[in-house]
């Protein structure tokens, strides 16, 4: 399958480029960036061809059959939808959007156009990670009995000089936006669906979440961009009757996760499948939660 690029940056050729040209079925065709000689430059290790600039994005979209996003959300969703529109199957980063308006029109897009979509929540990739989850919703995640609670915290320290995820649009948003996706897609597939948030704020872009889960049980989740380097930290761990589950943190290498996210991809596209359970609808769902949470921090 041949795959468009959306996104020049550091995630983009560390992540994005390096998976598509080593996942079997998939290869690198195309690059859209916004700086010319970025996306030449990318395109150029590749064997890719290289557009820039708005007047470009048919023809990019014409000479591929799926699109890859390594941009910020106000950039993914207008281009994601275009390209659910053009019938091209979808990679896309989190948060999909910024607004349950472009969510909503993204997923109406894919729906309209049947095609395949997998949202990268990096975490929800990882082999390790996917052997706890299924083992603790036996347990009784989700709906089941075993689980009253969970906590997951992602501390995170990118703000000093050199750090390749100082961005604009993470200075602009900061955790909640950023690593919360992660943080609540993993509480949702421990506990079960979101159904209510409260969230309160601390220093710099400090963020505590309540959330009530519609299986009954509660999470709590703490989320920052902006700590120290030593208290940098990812945890999670649900509690209740099955006792104590802690999810494993030995590492993930994201090159392999998001290789795996792509073999799904594809073989969804290959048996005309629309439904995966980190597809766009379960990245604006994320969103509409995460959306909650900023207006009452608004």
């Amino acid at each position: 399958m041949r795959f468009g690029l959306v996104g020049t940056g550091y995630w983009a050729r560390a992540t994005h480029a390096a998976a598509i040209a080593s996942t079997p079925g998939a290869s690198l065709a195309a690059v859209w960036g916004r700086d010319p000689q970025a996306a030449a430059s990318l395109a150029g290790e590749h064997g890719a061809a290289a557009f820039t600039g708005e007047e470009a994005i048919d023809e990019f979209l014409a000479g591929v059959d799926a699109v890859a996003f390594s941009v910020p959300p106000y950039v993914q969703a207008p281009i994601a939808t275009r390209a659910a529109r053009a019938g091209k199957h979808l990679l896309l980063e989190k948060p999909v959007a910024l607004s349950d308006a472009e969510a909503d029109a993204l997923v109406d897009a894919v729906d309209a156009a049947g095609v395949a979509s997998v949202v990268f929540f990096t975490l929800r990739f990882n082999g390790e990670i996917r052997a706890w989850l299924t083992d603790e919703n036996a347990r009784g995640g989700w709906s089941g009995s075993g689980w009253s609670g969970g906590h997951s915290e992602w501390i995170g320290s990118i703000f000093v000089p050199g750090s390749p995820f100082n961005t604009p649009w993470r200075r602009e948003k900061g955790g909640l936006w950023d690593v919360g996706p992660h943080v609540l897609s993993l509480l949702w597939a421990s506990l079960g669906p979101v159904v209510g948030v409260t969230a309160v704020r601390g220093a710099g872009d400090l963020t505590h979440l309540v959330l009530t889960h519609e299986s009954g049980a509660s999470s709590t989740a703490t989320v920052t961009l902006g700590a120290p380097p030593a208290a940098s930290a990812t945890n999670l761990y649900v509690w209740g009757e099955a006792g104590r589950s802690v999810m494993p943190n030995s590492g993930w290498d994201p090159v392999e996760c998001l290789r795996t996210a792509l073999t799904e991809l594809l073989a969804m596209a290959a048996a005309g499948e629309v439904r995966h359970p980190c597809d766009v609808r379960f990245g604006r769902d994320i969103g509409r939660v995460l959306a909650a949470a900023q207006a009452q921090l608004d």
